[in-house]
């Protein structure tokens, strides 16, 4: 897989890269193939199109009209960037952008013990979770490897129907939707439906979201909390808003109808335009993340890397339940063998996913994923290392190219929004 169009710096070629890499971890090794000809900069709409192989969001259109720069995401073709990456980055981070996360999974469990079921397959309890409610978990195998992180909304239709809402990562959906699968006893009497294709999910995100959103929705979007959702209209439209996000900013997201899609998106972008509200592509989704520290499947988590070396702990509820994983887990909670770290560099080298780390010469671990910051304006990176080295402070070295240089383990999230 390639490109439609020439990355305009080396480091949004890196930043591409690292999401195809991503695209093809749960498919496992494939050729990556050119979608036609790279032809010069600027393109021409016509010329960015994608093979019909790949699945197109809602907004498909939308994006190659602006110029989006698409790639084969996870078997979607999505946008990688429209001005720059770090553009986009820095919009999200001074004022407002918008993202299609439509390739997101988004799986519907109906029936009373919907809840109670999913239980059996998250490692956060989610059976206790009330309407409105929304909680970030893992889906463990059993040997406690990560299968995905993922999202749970509790909700209610406008007619008292309350349901669930598993959204995953476009990656892993069809891995998640078999396991499910396998694991769903018919005496539960739940019904699962994957809306993904019938609908579209879009995240707006910045310091002046909440402004922009609130206008154009039925509800009070200023005063939910953070991990809340509820189902509202748009334009007298049904939609469901949620207070999650992705990227370390305040902001919101809205899954809606996929024919109502595109003039959802187009309403945003008017009423954005006084605070220079502008779209966004995975490029800067990836640069922001990774400053807010958050981990990427593929990179910091995998079937090989449990919640407690991922540090997410706090995702693991292991008392008076059970669930797919648990035993192992039980055994692994104490593991101190490797622990996901953060890192700073000086200089404008970037240290890239499986780049070593070294105390002394001794190896002691590698890194999964590595940016530079267009907020800090310097080298970033996240790792796992030997929890003999992981404090915070440590000066170790890492192998770019053959030349080691300084990586200074420092504490994360490396970017926390104002107060």
């Amino acid at each position: 897989m390639g490109f439609v169009g020439i990355l305009k710096t080396s480091h949004e070629q890196a930043i591409a890269d690292r999401l195809i890499r991503r695209s093809s971890f749960a498919f496992g090794p494939r050729p990556f193939r050119l979608i036609g000809p790279l032809p010069h900069w600027p393109l021409a709409p016509t010329d960015r199109r994608m093979t019909s192989t790949l699945e197109r969001t809602p907004l498909y259109d939308w994006h190659v009209a602006q110029q989006g720069r698409m790639v084969d995401f996870a078997g979607w073709a999505m946008p990688v960037q429209y001005t720059s990456i770090v553009d986009e980055h820095s919009a999200t981070r001074q004022r407002a952008t918008v993202f299609d996360i439509s390739h997101m999974g988004r799986l519907r469990f109906d029936g009373s013990r919907a809840g109670e079921f999913l239980d059996t397959l998250t490692t956060r309890r989610v059976a206790d979770l009330p309407i409105g409610g929304i909680r970030y978990s893992l889906m463990t195998n059993q040997r406690g490897g990560i299968l995905d992180d993922v999202l749970v909304y509790h909700l209610e239709t406008p007619s008292g129907t309350a349901y669930f809402l598993l959204v995953v990562n476009a990656s892993n959906r069809a891995k998640i939707v078999q396991w499910i699968d396998e694991h769903r006893p018919h005496e539960f009497g739940v019904a699962m439906s994957d809306r993904t294709e019938e609908t579209a999910m879009i995240a707006v995100q910045g310091p002046r979201a909440i402004e922009v959103v609130e206008p154009l929705i039925d509800a009070k979007v200023a005063t939910m909390k953070y991990y809340t959702g509820r189902v509202t209209r748009q334009m007298n439209k049904v939609c469901i808003v949620s207070r999650t996000g992705y990227t370390g900013e305040d902001g919101c997201e809205l899954i809606v109808k996929a024919e109502d899609a595109p003039r959802v998106w187009e309403n945003l972008l008017l009423a954005g335009r006084e605070v220079g509200l502008q779209a966004a592509g995975l490029g800067a989704r990836d640069t922001l993340r990774l400053e807010a520290a958050m981990p990427l499947y593929g990179h910091e988590l995998s079937e090989d890397i449990h919640p407690f070396q991922a540090g997410l702990g706090f995702a693991v509820n292991l008392r008076d339940r059970d669930f797919v994983g648990r035993t192992s887990l039980l055994k692994l909670k104490d593991d101190d063998s490797i622990r996901r770290v953060g890192l700073e560099l000086s200089g404008r080298r970037v240290p890239r996913e499986h780049y070593q780390l070294f105390d002394g010469e001794q190896f002691v671990g590698e890194v999964t994923s590595g940016t530079f910051s267009p907020t800090l304006d310097r080298p970033l990176a996240m790792a796992y290392v030997a929890s003999a080295v992981a404090q915070s402070g440590r000066e170790l070295t890492v192998d770019i190219r053959g030349t080691r240089l300084p990586a200074r383990i420092v504490d994360l999230p490396f970017y926390k929004r104002p107060a």
